[in-house]
Parts: structure tokens; C-alpha cells; sequence
């Protein structure tokens, strides 16, 4: 927590309370339904909750806002960022059942009346948001293919309607395939730990 409190000094009480709570409850599901890794769930506030709030950093969500979690897994970014921005509308899909069915577990646990979690592949999607996040659940050529029929034309924010994906390592080759116009940014320029010297969030307005 003290990682949360350093970077998001403004949070609310409640927000405080929530991201507290979070360490206990993924420790209990984790045991019986593996979401995160085992040697991960000791690091959870750096490399999974500060990590999903990097999005936060680029972009912050207004009032009104649906957003999108493809291949959320155990609710990342998607959780943390429904704590920060409860304004906002939470989308998280998986095509795993036993992953939704945790995620939905915590949200509920943690009063986020904001999310919804369904085990749907994205693909199969109707609805449109204003941005879609994930957090490298593949290449991110074939995944802007999934996701750009959900993105909304109603574009009320600083970056323009989109996908925001969290991504690590050297992206030269991966970028290059990408047709589309896109943006880096550096998640070292907003927090200080080793862990994010490579981590990075890209950015692709649709």
C-alpha cells in the first residue's frame, strides 16, 4: 500500500480501503482458483496494481467513461482502475470461466458496482467504449483486429478514443507491424522502481 499512497497521494479513504483490502482477497482466491502467479502474489502491489495504474497516469478516466478489459485474468488492470476512477464503467472480459468467476468474487467483495466481468472472447463483443486496456494478452496487431469495432466515436478526453496496453521489453519488431498511428509511453517517467524500467503503455487512438 505504501507503493499506492506514494504515487496517488489524493486517493479517498474509500480508495485507500479498497486497495488495502485487495493484498487479503487475491491471497484467498489465489490459493484455490491460481490467478496470479505464486511468487508474484508477494510483489502484488508493484507488479499488478501499481502496474494496472500506470494507465492512470496516462490517461485519467472522467465521469461517464465505459472502458474495456480484454483477457483480464485475476482483474487487472481492470480492478485497480475501477477503485480509482469509480465514475467510470468497467467491461472485464476473459474467455476462462474460473478467472471471471474470481474477479467477479472481488469486485463484489469489494463494492465495485462499476465492473462487470463475463467470460466472452472479445471478438464476440457488440458494445462500444471509449478506451479498451489490457495487459499484453498478445501481439498487439491481431488484438487492435478484436477490439477497433468496439471503440466509440464519442471522444471526451485528452487522448482520443482508443487502446491503452500495458507492454514490456523491447517493442521495435512488434510496433513495426502496426499500420495504425501509435504512442509510447515510458512507465519509468511516472514511477521510480526497477520494475518499470521496461514496462511500457501504448497507446493506438481508432
Amino acid at each position: 500500500m505504501e507503493l499506492i499512497n506514494k504515487y496517488f497521494p489524493e486517493l479517498t479513504d474509500d480508495q485507500r480501503s479498497k486497495f488495502s483490502e485487495m493484498e487479503g482477497l487475491y491471497q484467498y482466491w489465489n490459493a484455490r482458483v491460481n490467478v496470479i502467479s505464486r511468487q508474484d502474489i508477494d510483489t502484488l502491489y508493484e507488479r499488478h496494481v501499481l502496474h494496472s495504474l500506470g494507465i492512470a497516469k496516462v490517461q485519467p478516466f472522467k465521469s461517464g467513461t465505459s472502458v474495456l478489459d480484454v483477457g483480464t485474468g485475476g482483474g487487472f488492470p481492470g480492478i485497480p482502475l475501477a477503485i480509482m476512477f469509480p465514475d467510470a464503467q468497467f467491461h472485464l472480459v476473459d474467455s476462462i470461466g474460473k478467472k471471471i468467476r474470481v474477479v467477479q468474487e472481488i469486485a463484489d467483495a469489494l463494492k465495485l458496482t462499476n465492473v462487470k466481468a463475463e467470460q466472452i472472447r472479445a471478438e464476440k463483443l457488440d458494445d462500444s467504449y471509449e478506451f479498451v486496456v489490457s495487459r499484453a494478452v498478445t501481439r498487439i496487431t491481431p488484438f487492435v483486429g478484436w477490439v477497433r469495432k468496439n471503440i466509440s466515436r464519442n471522444s471526451f478526453h485528452e487522448l482520443r478514443n482508443g487502446i491503452l496496453y500495458l507492454k514490456g521489453g523491447d517493442l521495435t519488431e512488434e510496433l513495426a507491424e502496426l499500420p495504425h498511428k501509435k504512442r509510447i509511453f515510458e512507465l519509468s517517467d511516472y514511477f521510480n522502481e526497477e520494475f518499470f524500467e521496461t514496462k511500457k503503455v501504448v497507446y493506438v487512438p481508432l
